[in-house]
This record gives structure tokens, sequence and C-alpha cells, in this order.
């Protein structure tokens, strides 16, 4: 959705007003870099071309911004309170126990449009140092979440780390997977290998 505000200026001649113009909000360009950081890449993340994608000139753009990189800045900003800041908070907030929690979790951060996005950001990171920086501390932040919610009902380290590594490993590597899975589709399939891990244990 694009949230507009609009303004009306007085004219010089006459004082009187011309029509009001539809300004295009700041969030809206954040919202329109990470589609087209998902789509093509950072490459794909052009002034111009967003411009042209929301109907406005690019004048508006330098209202919030003071270029490209604090577009991308900015993208990455709402990437990790979207995909991490907000989901655990959600997920602490909504409560329930540590296997809620991680399906809870894993259900907010790789939904469809957010999972797109994450898997844009990793590609870019491959070529970007400090992207790939920002990209391990969430990650890292992903793992902490993950261990300290097993750990809650598996008491053995190590197993404890298997298991966080599988789940998130599950969680971003399903895009990569193409393999057939006779009986299940895909989706099916995928949260079985979930629901494996999240058995207590034995």
């Amino acid at each position: 959705m694009i949230y507009t505000v609009t303004y009306r200026i007085s004219a010089i001649n006459g004082g009187g007003q011309i029509p009001a113009v539809p300004r295009t909000t700041r969030a809206r360009w954040v919202e329109a870099g990470l589609e087209a950081l998902a789509r093509g890449g950072p490459e794909a993340v052009r002034v111009e071309t967003l411009a042209a994608e929301l109907g406005v000139t690019k004048g508006g753009f330098y209202g919030y911004f003071d270029g490209r990189p604090a577009l991308l800045t900015a993208m990455l900003d709402e990437w990790e309170r979207r995909c991490t800041t907000a989901v655990i908070a959600q997920t602490e907030a909504e409560g329930g126990d540590a296997a809620e929690r991680i399906r809870r979790a894993g259900q907010l951060t790789f939904a469809e449009d957010l999972h797109r996005i994450d898997i844009a950001v990793r590609a870019w990171a491959r070529h970007d140092e400090s992207v790939a920086a920002r990209l391990r501390r969430i990650d890292n932040e992903r793992m902490d979440f993950l261990r300290t919610m097993f750990g809650a009902f598996v008491s053995d380290p190590d197993e404890i780390e298997a298991r966080s590594t599988l789940t998130f490993a599950l969680a971003i590597g399903r895009h990569f997977i193409v393999a057939d899975h006779p009986g299940y589709s895909k989706r099916e399939a995928v949260q079985l290998a979930g629901e494996y891990l999240l058995r207590p244990p034995r």
C-alpha cells in the first residue's frame, strides 16, 4: 500500500492554490527498493527506476535520502527489523512453549515475501563485505535464539547445536531444494523435517 501525504502551495500570483501534490513516503521508497532487490539484486535498486515505478519524480527521493547508499542502508535496516527484531519481539510476546516459539519465528521470518528478500540479501553479501558483516551479526542473533529455545527442552550441548544448525539450514535452504518428494508436496516435506527437529529427546 502506498501511503501519501498531500500539501498545497500558495501560488505566487494572486495567492491562489495549486492542486494537492501526492508525496511518496520514505517507507514506500524503502519498500520499492526491497522489491527491486528481491527481483534483481542491488544493481536493480536505481533511483530513476524506482521513481518511475512509483509514478513520481526522483526529486522527492532526496527529501528523505542523501543518495542511493543511504537508501541501501535503510533497506538493510528494514530487512533486519522485519526478519529478526520484530519477529523475536512478537514471538516472545505471544508466548507458548519453546517448540511453538520456534515454529512461530520460522513462519514469521520466512514467509514467502520476507524469504525472497532474505535470499537476495545473502546473494548481495557475497559481493559486499559490509553487507556480509551485517548478515553474520543477524544470523548469529537468529542462531542464539534457536539455541536458547532448544536449550529449554534439550540438555545435550551437541544436540542443541545440531538441532539449531539443521533448523536454520532448513529455513534458509528450502528455497534451493528442487528434488521431488514422492507422496508429499515440497511444503509438506519441509514441515515434516521441521517437526522432526522439534521432537523432544527420547
